[in-house]
């Protein structure tokens, strides 16, 4: 590797690094999904990946591309994070990274959204040998992670040429500047998504899904909003961002699904209070009720093991509600009160702090993927 010397006006190569990037200008193209609201454990890629720098860095950043915005859901409740935006044009992570040493001046580690499973141990050893480097970063058979690396200011200017002259590719960058290699036998601790195979991979690796409370929240709206059309088209975007969804209709009236003289109907007459129809690719458990269940008992009782239940009704009982109001339905005015919905999908000029188009049914996934956390609780 080749050697540059630092200038006068940067800080001394010993300096620690207390800022961590958080790379998430990208929107992951390859996996056909938008990869930092993939969900790996209960939360997605983004707020796992932030809540790791969090516990390592007193000052976090989030690398955006220019004009970027992006939903940090329960996670900006947390400890403050400063989004900055490139300073270059083509959303890399070179430019993400040359922009917030150029900003603060100071030795930085940086991290890519889509690593699966950062390790802490791996992190202090790539900051441990920076001091006298440029950059730091694992080493895989000379195959390098330059997105789970430690950089000094030191390497802004090679930086900089490198962006004048539209040079992307940050391995491009190693040669140009001294680097410390951390060397590792594999490259398990630095999984990364950018395929759904990959992603598959990750949750293999993370092992046996603990089963939790699962998130609840409910499709609400007059009658003929469309409610059942935003569900059908909401639940392939959830199912997308690897959520497993279970559905809630509420029905006001009686209804029958076991056909009079079937067998299993026969049962029913014969006094059984429950029973199920099982075949090799379906089952429907029926039972009689004494009074109606809420719909928290509901996802509580029979949705153990899902991600997220949907539910449609429930207007004035579900702990969380997303309204759908249409204009073309003939209503003067939404059936939620301000600040009861947590978000209002509609084609009407309708102020709400979180709106929603009716055909953006992946806005609305990602909205409620990194919500989870507040949909769990009921």
């Amino acid at each position: 590797m080749t050697t540059r010397d630092q200038t006068s006006d940067q800080i001394s190569d010993q300096t620690p690094a207390t800022i961590g990037v958080l790379l998430a200008g990208g929107v992951g193209r390859r996996a056909g999904v938008d990869k930092r609201f993939l969900v790996l454990e209960g939360r997605t890629l983004l707020q796992r990946n932030l809540d790791f720098l969090r516990d390592l860095f007193p000052t976090v950043v989030l690398s955006l591309a220019p004009g970027q915005e992006l939903d940090l859901g329960d996670a900006a409740a947390g400890p403050p994070v400063e989004v900055v935006h490139d300073a270059w044009p083509g959303a890399s992570p070179l430019a993400g990274i040359a922009t917030v040493v150029a900003r603060f001046g100071r030795p930085v580690f940086a991290l890519a959204v889509d690593v699966a499973f950062p390790d802490r141990h791996a992190a202090e050893h790539v900051l441990a040998a920076l001091p006298g480097h440029d950059v730091a970063l694992p080493a895989i058979d000379h195959h390098h992670q330059p997105l789970f690396a430690a950089y000094a200011p030191s390497c802004l200017g090679a930086m900089r040429e490198m962006l004048e002259a539209d040079v992307q590719r940050i391995v491009d960058l190693l040669p140009r500047v001294r680097v410390a290699e951390v060397p590792y036998h594999d490259d398990a601790l630095f999984h990364s998504v950018n395929t759904m195979d990959e992603y598959h991979t990750a949750i293999e690796l993370a092992g046996p899904r603990v089963d939790r409370q699962p998130a609840l929240v409910a499709i609400v709206g007059k009658s003929d909003s469309g409610k059942t059309t935003l569900i059908e088209k909401l639940i392939p975007q959830l199912v997308a961002l690897g959520l497993r969804v279970g559905t809630v209709k509420h029905d006001a009236h009686s209804f029958e699904i076991d056909h009079p003289g079937k067998d299993s109907w026969r049962h029913g007459q014969a006094g059984a209070h429950a029973y199920v129809i099982a075949s090799p690719e379906r089952l429907a458990y029926i039972a009689k009720l004494d009074a109606e269940l809420e719909l928290t008992d509901i996802a509580r009782r029979y949705f153990a093991g899902f991600d997220l239940v949907v539910g449609e009704g429930y207007k004035r009982t579900a702990p969380h509600r997303v309204e759908i109001f249409r204009r073309g339905a003939g209503y003067d005015e939404p059936l939620c009160d301000p600040g009861e919905a947590l978000a209002l999908v509609t084609d009407a000029d309708l102020k709400h702090e979180h709106r929603f188009g009716l055909d953006d049914a992946r806005g609305l996934a990602q909205f409620l993927a990194v919500r989870l956390a507040t949909l769990e609780r009921y």
